[in-house]
């Protein structure tokens, strides 16, 4: 240590003589080559003090090295190329395959209604039986005035067998007997249409009309899907119309459920909704035995990008400067420590907490994954390697 004082002493009294011949080693030449003469004799003794001063410091450091900051401690991870996708998660839901509506043909009011709502119900089971009272009366009318036409034609035909009377007799009274039948056997078809039958099996969904109450022709009774084919149905964004096609499987998620599947595309739409610029695709799957309800939200995980061999990292390893530029610290090996080295990165795609880097970085490189914030170019780091999973 009393060397140390020692050195530090000279390398003050060299400084002090030094600036003392400076201000009094004698006057200035006036004359231009004086001058030169003296400036050059300066930059000498100057030459010949900083290397003085540079040997003294050299010996100074070697009595007394700097004491160095501790490593700080960092994980890292060793690069390696793999293939990179991302995910755009789209709402969808789900729609019943089948939703028909039982509904009377000739109407009337219902005087028997057989179903409810959330009842399970068979193809061709009896939904509701409607009032057919103004039927019946037109058809007593018609059954008179048949067994009247009907004699009538019996009678002008016996005549007519035996040529009495005239044919145009004979031919009204049958032209009047056959119209009645035809009229009797409409009304009959008409009456068979008061049973409203279900026309698919499945749930009845909703009521639109109550027993009691009139129903007009064609106007639905009850509403019935069918629950055990059901579909996903989602609008995408007509960015998205590349990267789908039939057939591609993709995730869907049931958040009510906590459910996820891997189901196939099975129908992509012809055409995009100028109204939003959007078009349809559909996911056929099951109901899950019956878990599946219609308009059931759904999550679809559509993948948008893929890069083979891609050079990605976490997001938050990316450091910004104030200029904008992006930066990651590498850990490199030097005179066998390891060193914290600024590397400047261009970044690519990014999805899910991770980015792509198009430059800056290369295959096999380990860069610090935490604990980069405290760093500096040329920390002293050690650190402790995390190893990547595929996905």
């Amino acid at each position: 240590m009393n060397r140390i004082f020692i050195l530090t002493g000279i390398i003050i009294t060299t400084l002090i003589m030094a600036c003392q011949s400076g201000s009094n080693g004698g006057a200035i030449p006036e004359d231009l080559e004086g001058k030169k003469k003296y400036l050059a004799s300066k930059k000498s003794e100057l030459k010949e003090l900083q290397k003085t001063i540079d040997n003294l410091t050299k010996e100074i450091h070697k009595l007394d090295p700097p004491k160095e900051k501790p490593a700080t401690q960092v994980l890292s991870m060793i690069v390696q190329p793999k293939e990179f996708k991302r995910f755009k998660e789209v709402e969808a839901q789900v729609v019943a395959e089948d939703i028909v509506s039982a509904s009377s043909d000739i109407g009337g009011r219902i005087l028997q209604l057989n179903v409810k709502e959330g009842q399970y119900v068979q193809k061709g089971s009896l939904i509701a039986v409607t009032d057919m009272e103004t039927l019946e009366k037109q058809k007593d009318e018609i059954l008179t005035s048949l067994n009247l036409a009907t004699t009538v034609f019996e009678r002008q035909k016996r005549l007519w067998d035996q040529n009495i009377g005239s044919e145009l007799q004979y031919l009204q009274a049958k032209s009047q007997k056959e119209q009645l039948e035809k009229s009797l056997e409409t009304l009959n078809s008409q009456m068979k249409k008061k049973n409203v039958y279900a026309p698919i099996s499945g749930v009845v969904d909703r009521e639109f009309l109550k027993q009691g109450e009139i129903a007009s022709p064609g106007m639905p009774i009850v509403q019935i899907l069918n629950t055990s084919k059901v579909k996903i149905v989602a609008d995408l964004q007509e960015d998205l119309l590349g990267s789908v096609k039939k057939g591609d499987f993709v995730d869907v998620k049931l958040p009510a459920l906590d459910l996820e599947m891997r189901k196939r595309i099975s129908m992509i739409g012809r055409s995009i909704d100028p109204s939003n610029r959007t078009f349809k695709i559909e996911i056929d799957t099951d109901s899950q035995r019956g878990k599946l309800k219609p308009n059931l939200l759904a999550l679809v995980q559509i993948n948008d990008f893929n890069q083979s061999n891609a050079l990605y990292v976490p997001l938050d390893v990316i450091q910004e400067e104030v200029t904008g530029e992006k930066f990651i610290y590498k850990a490199t090996t030097e005179n066998g420590k390891k060193l914290s080295k600024k590397t400047y990165v261009v970044l690519g795609e990014s999805s899910d907490g991770e980015v792509i880097i198009s430059s800056g970085i290369e295959a096999g490189d380990e860069i610090v994954v935490k604990g980069g914030k405290q760093l500096s170019e040329n920390s002293l780091i050690e650190t402790s390697q995390i190893e990547e999973t595929d996905e």
